[in-house]
């Protein structure tokens, strides 16, 4: 019936995209949730180290809304409408990639965070990866992190320039003292609070942007393009230097893989009264996240008439959304859009900065409950964002694509190395990071100069990544043999 439904309304692709992504969560969702063993036996560190700041139970539907707009923000609206460029393969890699990859991602850096007293990403990568990564890692992250909450001062601020004809100053410090504050104060004070609301505002605005669109397949007014063979190509306008394989699997994160989540979950992970709830709030909220990003692609796609009529209005993702809201939800899409692109990405930048200060707390071992404390790691911190954003938007937004999905990478390798920790088989894990080690390294040689890449030719990628891949993935296999002889041998 609902197959009939779709095929009746053109939305085939679209609505089996959505429906693929539910069962991905029931069915594969449970599965790594039992392999991963969670158990309400366990205390969580929100029980266990409770301090009423960063170490604080709050309920499960207010984390997993957190978790979901932490990871969020703008990245499955922007990004899923730069991979509509690429055409309905985009469904693809957003379906598959949060199933298998993102999700678990999500759900590991979460679920390793609890059952290591809620340390930080570096502090897990150290101690499963080693020390050495864990100082490279301490460094990647702190930069990237700066980088994105940079990002999201600039962005907000610029658009409320544009809107009130005032100077971009005064909204930059509007949105850096909220910040400071979001940042310094016990979780449930500002983000407890008031992310509910913004939740509720997101989850509107995608599920407004769907009805238009299943309004507008019954009346016939939308007629939208299907992934067949026929159709299963680069639609780019600019295929030479926007390459499917690997640039693709870049300009779509957050909605498929994004290793700023991994940042992210810890924080979470330090609220959970339950290990039960990790599927809900982690695997879940990506679950949601892609199914945002299957929204805004097809929505792009089917406002402009396909991804040719997308590539021909040279649009950017803001000016898209901006049209999109308007012209399907009338004056009331007005606000939306505007609310949403100030809203969504100050929801992610404030846990950026919230994060950082966390990650060099546990680097530094500084405790965080005394608030002289966090103000000596967050001063610095807002320093170094506010010198960054003498930089150029695009300047800074070029290098965080793929800083981004190299953190997923490691994130990865630090799950599979867990597993081998204890003796369970690494590939649910090890697989996702091999590929993703693929699509960061050939994308380094392959991609512009401008998006962070060396701008090679393609077959030189395309040999060095999956050679590189193929010899990581299968030292880690004869590691793995090596410390299973030797942990028997004892």
């Amino acid at each position: 019936m609902i197959f009939e439904l779709a095929k009746q309304i053109n939305m085939i692709t679209f609505i089996t995209s959505i429906i693929l992504l539910i069962i991905g969560y029931l069915t594969y969702g449970k599965f790594v949730d039992l392999f991963f063993n969670a158990s309400s036996k366990n205390i969580t560190p929100a029980n266990r180290l409770a301090d009423n700041v960063d170490f604080k139970v709050l309920k499960p539907w207010k984390i997993f809304i957190i978790q979901f707009l932490n990871i969020a923000g703008l990245g499955p609206i922007f990004g899923a409408i730069l991979g509509a460029a690429y055409g309905p393969v985009a469904y693809i890699w957003i379906v598959f990639g949060c199933i298998f990859m993102g999700a678990v991602h999500d759900y590991f850096s979460g679920m390793m965070s609890i059952r290591n007293d809620g340390k930080s990403l570096p502090e897990l990568v150290g101690k499963y990866l080693g020390n050495p990564v864990r100082i490279l890692m301490t460094i990647f992250t702190v930069i990237l992190l700066l980088a994105v909450g940079s990002s999201f001062v600039k962005g907000p601020a610029g658009l409320l320039q544009h809107l009130t004809n005032s100077k971009e100053i005064i909204w930059l410090s509007i949105i850096f003292v909220y910040y400071i504050i979001a940042t310094l104060l016990p979780i449930d004070k500002i983000i407890g609070n008031i992310y509910p609301y913004f939740g509720a505002f997101l989850f509107f605005m995608a599920i407004a942007i769907f009805a238009a669109l299943i309004f507008k397949g019954f009346n016939g007014s939308l007629n939208l393009i299907e992934l067949t063979p026929a159709t299963f190509h680069n639609f780019h306008a600019d295929p030479s230097n926007n390459i499917l394989v690997p640039m693709l699997f870049i300009v779509i994160s957050c909605g498929a893989l994004s290793g700023f989540h991994a940042t992210q979950s810890p924080l979470m992970a330090r609220c959970m009264s339950d290990e039960k709830y990790g599927r809900s709030i982690f695997y879940g909220a990506m679950i949601a996240e892609g199914i945002v990003a299957l929204i805004w692609a097809t929505a792009a796609m089917a406002y402009f008439g396909g991804p040719d009529g997308l590539n021909a209005s040279g649009l950017a993702p803001a000016v898209i959304v901006d049209k999109i809201c308007k012209s399907w939800l009338g004056i009331s899409g007005a606000v939306i859009a505007i609310l949403g692109m100030v809203v969504c990405p100050i929801t992610s930048g404030d846990t950026a900065f919230r994060s950082l200060r966390l990650i060099l707390a546990d680097s530094f071992h500084i405790n965080q409950k005394p608030i002289k404390n966090r103000l000596v790691v967050a001063i610095p911190l807002f320093l170094a964002a506010l010198i960054m954003c003498n930089l150029e938007f695009k300047v800074i937004w070029n290098y965080v694509g793929i800083g981004n999905q190299a953190l997923a990478c490691f994130t990865l390798w630090t799950g599979a190395a867990y597993l081998k920790s204890i003796n369970k088989s690494h590939l649910m894990l090890s697989i996702p990071a091999t590929f993703i080690t693929f699509i960061c390294i050939s994308y380094f040689i392959m991609a512009p100069n401008i998006a962070g890449g060396l701008h090679l030719n393609s077959s030189l990628g395309y040999t060095i990544g999956t050679i590189a891949a193929l010899i990581l993935f299968i030292y880690f296999c004869i590691s793995h043999k090596k410390e299973n002889k030797s942990t028997s041998a004892k």
